[in-house]
């Protein structure tokens, strides 16, 4: 399966700039970086998996649902509702209703379009949506975006 399918509930798409630089797929989780949009495999490493999934959780914007080619500078649509379910890949595990999710990694950079099961709510971009006794490698889960008021995602707060 390639990163992600649109499941059920409320889509709630938002029209961001993206750098002329930058390439995102749909299905990308991706970050405000300044006024851009960019994709997790862009954010900068810092120390370990656990601090810089932490870091990204607290710019992560959402899914992106277009694609954007270097050297394009539309606008793209991106998903910030937390009511939306996806299918997503992840670490290969089994899970739980609830389960936090963060981004992957591939040495060290974060996975574009790939979860993993973490123990941190500060780290946390997703809950699992389904539970799974036996090891699988996709889940439904719903996203916690740092910039929707009505998230789970502990950056989201106002004020």
């Amino acid at each position: 399966m390639a990163g992600m399918r649109f499941r059920s509930g409320q889509v709630e798409l938002h029209r961001l700039r993206v750098d002329s630089a930058t390439e995102i797929e749909a299905g990308d989780l991706v970050y405000l970086d300044g006024d851009d949009v960019k994709p997790a495999s862009a954010f900068a490493w810092d120390t370990n998996l656990a601090t810089t999934q932490g870091a990204f959780a607290a710019v992560f914007l959402g899914v992106a649902q277009q694609s954007s080619r270097v050297g394009e500078t539309a606008d793209i649509s991106v998903d910030l509702s937390p009511l939306s379910v996806y299918e997503f890949d992840v670490d290969p595990s089994t899970f739980e209703v609830g389960n936090l999710l963060g981004p992957d990694n591939a040495s060290d950079a974060l996975v574009d379009q790939q979860l993993m099961k973490i123990g941190t709510a500060a780290a946390a971009i997703a809950r699992a949506a389904e539970y799974r006794a036996t090891t699988s490698a996709t889940l439904r889960v719903q996203f916690a975006s740092a910039f929707h008021v009505a998230s789970a995602n502990v950056n989201a707060a106002l004020g």
